[in-house]
C-alpha cells in the first residue's frame, strides 16, 4: 500500500486532500454525497467578522475552462460560526478543520483569527481582500501590507498560519517571502485570477460585479507555476489550489512543491471530485513508482533516472 499520509506543520492529514475554501461550505453541505472524514482536512468558507450577505446577483458564472464569480463573502460571521456551524461539522467530522479567515482591516484579521483559535487545527488567512484603510488595495497584491497582516495574526494565535495569497501579482515570490519573514507558518496558493465575460447581446457583463474570481482548469498551469517559484524561494510548507480536478493533478501541484491540495472549482462541478481523487490516489502513485506521497512533493527538482 502507497503511504498518502502528510504533516502540515504538525497536524497529520491521512490524505493530501482538501476541499478549498469557499467550494465545500461549512462541510454540511456535502455529507449526502459521501463521509467527509475521508478528507485530508476540510477548509471551511471565508469567514469575517461581521455577517456578509454577498453581491447582487448575477454573481457566478460558467465560461471556457472554469467560472467566474463575485460571491462576496457571504458569511454568518465569526460568532455565528464559533457558535453554530462548527458544532454542527464536529457532530459528525473528526479530521483536521482549516478556518478561512477574510479581513478588510488588520483589526478584523485579528479579531477573527483569535477568537476561532481554539477550535480549528489551521487557519487559513485569505489577504485577497481589500485593505480599507489603503485605498481599496488588496492586502496581498503588496508585501508590506501581507506582511503586516501575517505579523498581527501570529501574535493572536497558537495554530498554525497558511497565508493565501492573491496571483493577481507580477511577483508572487516577493509577496510569499514577505509573509514568511514575517511569521508564517505556510503558504496556501493560488487564490483566483481577476477575470470578466461580457454578454454580447445584452452589450454589458455577465455578472452585475463586472469583474471576479476566475478559477477552473484554465488556472491550474498558473497555479504549478506559482507554486513552483515559491517552493524554490521559502521553506514553509505550501498548500497548492488552482484548477485541480484529479488524481495526476495533485501529483502534479505537489512535484511542483506543495505538501498538501486543495480542490476548489471541481466540487461544483461533480460533487463527487475529492472522493474520485483520494480513491485513486494511491494507485497512481504505485502506477508512477512511489511508495509514499511524501515523496513526490518536490520531485520535479529531481528528475526520474530510469534503470
Amino acid at each position: 500500500m502507497v503511504n498518502i499520509s502528510v504533516d502540515l506543520c504538525g497536524v497529520k492529514l491521512q490524505n493530501p486532500i482538501i476541499p478549498a475554501s469557499g467550494t465545500y461550505g461549512f462541510g454540511n453541505e456535502f455529507r449526502e454525497f459521501y463521509d467527509p472524514n475521508i478528507l485530508g482536512a476540510i477548509s471551511l468558507k471565508g469567514t469575517t467578522s461581521e455577517a456578509r450577505y454577498g453581491n447582487p446577483v448575477p454573481r457566478i458564472a460558467e465560461c471556457n475552462g472554469g467560472m467566474i464569480n463575485s460571491v462576496g463573502l457571504q458569511n454568518p460571521g465569526i460568532d455565528a460560526v464559533i457558535a453554530d456551524e462548527l458544532p454542527r461539522l464536529k457532530e459528525f467530522y473528526h479530521q483536521p478543520i482549516v478556518a478561512n479567515i477574510s479581513g478588510f482591516s488588520v483589526e478584523g484579521y485579528t479579531e477573527c483569527c483569535e477568537k476561532i483559535d481554539s477550535h480549528v487545527d489551521i487557519i487559513e488567512v485569505n489577504v485577497s481582500c481589500p485593505n480599507v484603510h489603503n485605498g481599496g488595495m488588496s492586502f496581498g497584491t503588496d508585501p508590506k501590507s501581507a506582511a503586516m497582516v501575517t505579523a498581527a495574526v501570529k501574535k493572536v494565535t497558537t495554530k498554525p498560519v497558511f497565508i493565501k495569497l492573491t496571483p493577481n501579482v507580477t511577483d508572487i515570490v516577493s509577496v510569499a517571502k514577505a509573509c514568511e519573514d514575517a511569521g508564517a507558518d505556510g503558504l496556501t496558493l493560488i487564490n483566483t485570477l481577476l477575470g470578466m465575460r461580457i454578454d454580447i447581446k445584452r452589450r454589458r457583463p455577465v455578472i452585475a460585479n463586472k469583474m471576479g474570481g476566475f478559477s477552473g482548469p484554465a488556472i491550474f498551469p498558473v497555479a504549478v507555476r506559482m507554486v513552483y517559484q515559491v517552493s524554490n524561494a521559502c521553506r514553509i510548507p505550501i498548500i497548492g489550489c488552482g484548477g485541480v480536478s484529479s488524481a495526476d493533478d495533485v501529483i502534479e501541484m505537489m512535484m511542483a512543491g506543495a505538501t498538501a491540495v486543495e480542490v476548489g472549482s471541481a466540487n461544483l462541478v461533480e460533487p463527487m471530485t475529492c472522493k474520485t481523487i483520494i480513491d485513486s490516489l494511491p494507485q497512481r502513485l504505485y502506477e508512477l513508482g512511489f511508495d509514499s506521497v511524501k515523496e513526490v512533493i518536490g520531485a520535479s527538482l529531481c528528475p526520474f533516472k530510469e534503470g
